[in-house]
């Protein structure tokens, strides 16, 4: 099972202090990533996204459903036209499992101009431990769960998409 968190901030710099606190956690083992991002969107409305360029035990498919997922939670409106039908079937998959179009608007609502969002996809969060971390930052967070199987079939679709 992965959890997605996005955690919204108004300010960027704490944004960034949390982004990185992310990946200590990482280190220490509080928290096995599978994906982390930090989005900003600046005051013409366009979205920035920054990733590390190295997440440790990160495989090929989980890089690609990280992928996914991560399109599919800002890019929505130009997917259609980015991609093309071989994504119908995925697109209506994502819909049935935890990232629903009720969390993807939050998200996208969480994301005005001039803010900024740290976006987490992890296999293991030690809770009380990643809370007790990210409290100094504050921030309004949004979760949601994939379980194991959505995952796989979220995979298999996706590799079956790249094929075609």
């Amino acid at each position: 099972m992965s959890e997605l968190i996005v955690i919204g901030y108004d300010d960027h710099a704490v944004a960034e202090n949390a982004y990185s606190a992310v990946q200590t956690l990482q280190n220490d083992y509080v928290v096995n990533l599978t994906g982390l991002a930090i989005v900003s969107v600046d005051e013409d409305g366009k979205t920035h996204v920054d990733t590390p360029s190295k997440i440790v035990g990160v495989s090929a498919a989980s890089g690609a459903l990280w992928g996914m997922v991560f399109g599919i939670l800002f890019l929505v409106p130009g997917l259609g036209l980015l991609m093309g039908a071989a994504m119908g079937g995925l697109l209506g998959k994502l819909g049935k499992t935890g990232i629903d179009d009720q969390f993807r608007g939050q998200v996208q609502a969480l994301l005005k101009p001039g803010t900024t969002a740290v976006v987490i996809m992890a296999t293991k969060i030690t809770e009380d431990k990643f809370a007790d971390a990210m409290r100094p930052y504050g921030g309004t967070l949004l979760k949601t769960s994939l379980s194991d199987e959505d995952e796989q079939e979220l995979s298999e679709h996706l590799a079956g998409a790249e094929q075609k």
